[in-house]
């Protein structure tokens, strides 16, 4: 008898990808025994404006050099190509439609959990995927209060407290950060590709 796959979903923006996403990807992954995390950079986050976005493919460069070499750990552009905006339910059809018999798990962080109410078919979704919420040290996660009669699956993951962060990444972009000052956040390939391509500069090198 084969067993059903066990998939972590891990979406976002990815603008750009850290190595708090990776180590939040690695806790998935052993802590709730999957078989893979599937990296899904969103093309139009629906929540984001667009003009704050580094270039899809980029994004997509930037989570292919944090992974490589990572077990478990796949790219999966689907959500790159798709056109309008990048809806998680939309997402998850899909990979119910090519694997029907897959445990998919969807991991989120405490702010998405909080207003996880807010998204696009989000009860529809709580009831095709378990959730795996990553919770900062010392904090309580709780999920929205519009939702105190929804029941669904919300698995803990003790995420280590650290200080990085996406817009201080781009922060420190903007202000002419090196390659080598951005490598404790992102790991040295991912900051070639911000140096080399000047992103958050406000300029685009070829």
């Amino acid at each position: 008898m084969t067993v059903p796959a066990r998939i972590g979903l891990f979406g976002g923006s990815f603008n750009p990808p850290h190595l708090a996403h990776l180590a939040l990807a690695r806790l998935a992954l052993t802590h709730l025994t999957l078989d893979e995390v599937r990296w899904l950079p969103a093309g139009a986050p629906w929540q984001k404006p667009a003009a704050a976005l580094a270039p899809a493919a980029l994004r997509r460069d930037m989570v292919t050099a944090l992974i490589a070499g990572e077990p478990g750990m796949v790219l999966d552009e689907r959500e790159l190509h798709r056109q309008g905006p990048s809806y998680t339910l939309d997402t998850v059809h899909e990979f119910q439609s090519e694997q029907p018999d897959a445990e998919l798990c969807l991991i989120i962080g405490q702010d998405q959990y909080a207003r996880l109410n807010t998204w696009h078919g989000a009860r529809e979704l709580l009831r095709r995927v378990k959730l795996a919420v990553a919770a900062r040290e010392g904090q309580p996660v709780a999920p929205p209060a519009a939702w105190a009669d929804v029941s669904h699956t919300a698995v803990v993951l003790p995420l280590p407290r650290t200080d990085i962060s996406a817009t201080e990444i781009r922060a420190r972009c903007a202000a002419g950060a090196t390659a080598s000052s951005l490598a404790a956040l992102v790991g040295l390939p991912v900051a070639s590709l911000l140096e080399q391509h000047a992103l958050y500069r406000g300029q685009l090198r070829a």
